[in-house]
């Protein structure tokens, strides 16, 4: 069983100067296809159930798809519940098996972020499991504009809040579409200066390539959350599928065909954070 917690893959990337990749999934097609990419890899992955995902598949089902990939996984792989927004739900998917909670204060006053998100680390680290929190606003492409995280706030809430990662708003947006002009480096390391908590990165699909592979490699930012570039491979994929044969109608079959296409695209993403080839994954 390679079923993970956060911190469990985190702290090696941290000290090992490597990345690991937060991959956005919407259903069963992806997670295992994002699964077979980081053995392919022979590198650690982790799984991240969001809003959408949960509107859409209960949790308790989602816990399950989780663990039951990560026990036959070959890699370390985290189950992790991304922008969890109440108590409740968060005390939910421990009890459904998930093994990271990412709770999501980002929106509220400083002490109330702190207030929260240390009630969720608590509720994690007792069950042996890890937190991840948000501090600064981090916007969307078509949506509420992002608000950059403030060093002396974000060393001040890691510090108070106990939290294993530490999601940071600087310049990086949710849902881009096309690779942006890049993330604020001066505003990395003035945080990274105060604090030594991994920081996590959301809407890495707007961040070029090369921003992503270089900053894994030189700073402390330990994860990197992909969600919009592989939503992207996966509908050119099912719209290929589809249009290769319109007679066809068996979902399963049609689905079949995206798995592939969706691996390659999570490889890429994989292989630019992973620890080079010298370092054990």
């Amino acid at each position: 069983m390679t079923l993970a917690t956060l911190s469990d893959v985190l702290q090696p990337a941290l000290f090992g100067r490597y990345a690991v990749a937060g991959l956005v999934t919407l259903g069963w097609e992806d997670m295992r296809a994002f699964v077979a990419a980081a053995e392919a890899e022979e590198c650690p992955v982790i799984l991240q159930a969001g809003p959408g995902c949960r509107a859409h598949t209960p949790l308790p089902v989602l816990g399950k798809m989780f663990v039951h990939l990560a026990e036959a996984a070959t890699v370390p792989v985290v189950a992790h519940l991304d922008h969890g927004q109440t108590l409740d739900e968060c005390r939910q998917a421990l009890d459904c098996g998930f093994t990271s909670l990412m709770y999501d204060g980002s929106r509220k006053p400083l002490t109330q972020n702190i207030d929260e998100t240390a009630r969720i680390a608590d509720l994690a680290h007792a069950a042996g499991m890890s937190c991840e929190g948000e501090i600064g606003f981090v916007g969307y492409q078509d949506g509420d504009r992002s608000s950059g995280t403030d060093p002396g706030e974000a060393a001040k809430f890691a510090e108070d809040t106990g939290i294993d990662a530490m999601a940071i708003s600087v310049g990086n947006v949710h849902l881009q579409q096309r690779p942006s002009g890049g993330l604020d480096e001066d505003r990395i390391a003035a945080i990274q200066a105060l604090t030594d908590v991994p920081l996590v990165i959301h809407g890495g699909s707007g961040v070029p390539a090369a921003q992503r592979l270089r900053l894994a490699r030189t700073t402390n930012i330990c994860k990197f959350n992909i969600g919009t570039e592989l939503r992207q491979a996966f509908g050119d994929a099912l719209r290929a599928a589809i249009n290769a044969d319109p007679q066809r109608f068996d979902r399963i079959e049609i689905l079949k065909d995206t798995i592939d296409p969706l691996v390659a695209a999570a490889r890429a993403v994989l292989r630019d954070l992973k620890p080079e080839p010298a370092a054990a994954c």
